[in-house]
């Protein structure tokens, strides 16, 4: 299963974007602030002083990686987990309502007010399952996220 978040506001503090399955429209997203990332040594560490990096308030870069399922015991549920992301560790997919919530993941919900998303329970919901039903059938997840 291939999905896309297309980012499509980018704000001081927050990043708006849409989500996709398999091409067909889903919901929107909230990232953290899209910041300039530079990684001089090439070795996945943007956390470097100079770098741009905010720990817990920097949307992860573009690109595609694998999706997987995390068990999330703080919340007791399954979550979508993006694997390998340069720089960045336990990046999961879940609601939220704003940027304070993200600590660079992607939150899902619509985007009805300004700077936050409502109904993310649902539809955090929604991709779980169908990213468990991919897992589970031995198929392969991927996310790409484009600006």
């Amino acid at each position: 299963m291939n999905v896309e978040v297309h980012r499509i506001y980018f704000k001081d503090t927050y990043t708006i974007g849409r989500f996709f399955v398999e091409g067909q429209y889903l919901c929107e997203t909230l990232e953290d602030k899209v910041r300039e990332l530079h990684d001089i040594n090439h070795d996945g560490d943007f956390d470097d002083q100079g770098e741009g990096k905010v720990y817990g308030q920097t949307a992860i870069p573009c690109g595609r990686y694998k999706v997987g399922l995390y068990w999330w015991k703080k919340h007791q549920r399954f979550a979508p987990i993006l694997k390998s992301v340069p720089g960045f560790t336990g990046i999961l997919i879940h609601s939220g309502a704003t940027a304070k919530d993200t600590e660079g993941c992607i939150l899902v919900g619509q985007n009805k007010e300004r700077g936050r998303l409502v109904n993310g329970p649902y539809f955090a919901t929604v991709i779980t399952q169908k990213v468990k039903e991919c897992i589970d059938r031995k198929e392969d997840v991927y996310i790409t996220i484009k600006q």
